[in-house]
């Protein structure tokens, strides 16, 4: 096998940089949002995303601490974005709206070597 072939080879190996959605939020109704936050995971899931912090106990270092921190990993951007904006998740942003104050980021990963 040639130079070009191994090439080729690796090129069809290679994946896509994960999508990461991270999300700063301050509930402010905490019954609402407990409502919007049962109905996300499946919506998640669908698009093949996991969590890697969902809450949880934030030590601060530098800055400002935000209420709460939330970080699915997406197997891309693209990923990341079809969830972000997929009709099933649409319908439910506005509890979160009502229910929370939150900043919103798409942020590419690192590709894996």
């Amino acid at each position: 096998m040639g130079v070009a072939g191994a090439h080729a080879i690796r090129a069809q190996q290679v994946k896509p940089a994960p999508g990461y959605v991270i999300a700063e939020v301050d509930v402010t109704d905490p019954d609402t949002f407990k409502k919007y936050s049962e109905k996300v995971p499946p919506i998640v899931a669908a698009f093949d995303g996991h969590y890697l912090v969902r809450g949880g106990k934030i030590q601060e270092v530098e800055g400002e601490v935000p209420k709460r921190i939330v970080v699915i990993a997406f197997d891309s951007v693209e990923k990341a974005r079809a969830w972000e904006y997929s009709p099933a998740y649409e319908a439910i942003k506005p509890m979160r709206h009502s229910s929370a104050k939150s900043r919103i980021f798409i942020v590419e990963g690192i590709a894996p070597q």
